[in-house]
């Protein structure tokens, strides 16, 4: 990164930057050259020699850690508490910048660092209730993703009594009520749909030889839009169309029900809200905890599962 530079790094830079002798410096200097041949070596108008790289050459080592992500989003919270909302802002637009110029397969990954590390600092915690699942399992998955390596895994589906062993490639973690391992299946082929995967009926999973390519164009956000939770069905898929009643509006618009929402005011107040997903019984799950506050206008089988089941409750969510 100090040979991107406009005057590029001289052997003073290294042994700086290193603290290292200059026999040290020479030798990462030789190291430099033969790792990227596109390094240019000059001597400047001060008369010292200068190595420099064009940062396109590089580009794939600039990605950030996800270590440092967590450290950037630290000091955004950090700077909001000592009331300095502006610099505050300019930290959270970098944020965004940095965060627009990772390539879609490694922003997979350094979400699930980040997600583990923010735990581990004790920044972020999951209450309420959750799927057991093998810690040990969670471990090589998380490891798989940052490879990416491929997985072998047991697992059980619904109509299976015993789990059956699957060498599939992951290609992410959707996280909700339940949690899915977004893979695909090595067996069906390179072409193969990609496949969710309850993580609580991976009974055992290691790291299996070999890795894979991403598939071009995969994008776990978008991937993750198709459906309301984690769960997501092709058959289910289509416009969702919800009235929350004009006592229950304010609330409701305090909620993002799915990224790709539109909401509608309508003249009496009350909140209409629209977006594509599929997913109904997690749907129903959640619009059940509104009670008869909200009314299903689409899809009709959606309608069906909820309004029989609608109480009035003390409070909203």
């Amino acid at each position: 990164m100090l040979a991107t530079g406009r005057r590029g790094v001289t052997l003073d830079d290294i042994k700086e930057e290193f603290a290292c002798s200059e026999r040290t410096a020479q030798r990462m200097t030789i190291a430099l050259q033969a790792a990227f041949p596109q390094t240019d070596h000059s001597i400047g108008d001060d008369r010292r020699a200068r190595w420099n790289i064009p940062a396109r050459a590089i580009a794939p080592l600039l990605t950030p850690s996800s270590k440092e992500l967590v450290a950037l989003a630290e000091a955004i919270t950090q700077l909001e508490h000592a009331g300095m909302p502006k610099e505050a802002a300019h930290a959270r637009s970098l944020e965004r910048k940095v965060r627009a110029l990772i390539p879609p397969e490694k922003g997979t990954k350094l979400d699930v660092d980040k997600e583990v590390i923010l735990e581990a600092l004790g920044h972020a915690a999951r209450p309420g209730p959750k799927p057991s699942a093998d810690e040990e399992v969670l471990e090589v998955i998380y490891e798989a993703l940052k490879g990416p390596s491929l997985l072998r895994i047991m697992y059980r589906k619904r109509d299976e009594d015993e789990p059956s062993e699957r060498i599939v490639a992951p290609h992410g973690l959707l996280l909700g009520v339940r949690r899915y391992l977004v893979a695909r299946d090595t067996a069906k082929g390179p072409k193969a749909n990609l496949r969710h995967y309850r993580v609580e009926e991976i009974y055992e999973a290691e790291m299996h030889a070999g890795s894979f390519r991403i598939d071009p164009g995969f994008n776990l956000k978008r991937h993750a839009e198709k459906g309301f939770g984690s769960y997501e069905s092709e058959q289910e898929f289509g416009e969702v169309v919800w009235r929350f009643r004009p006592d229950a509006a304010a609330q409701a618009r305090r909620y993002v029900f799915h990224p790709t929402q539109t909401t509608e005011e309508e003249e009496d107040g009350s909140l209409v809200v629209k977006f594509k997903a599929s997913g109904f019984l997690e749907m129903t799950w959640h619009l059940y905890s509104w009670g008869d506050a909200v009314e299903v206008l689409a899809p009709p089988p959606l309608r069906e599962m909820v309004h029989e089941y609608r109480r009035v409750f003390s409070a909203l969510p």
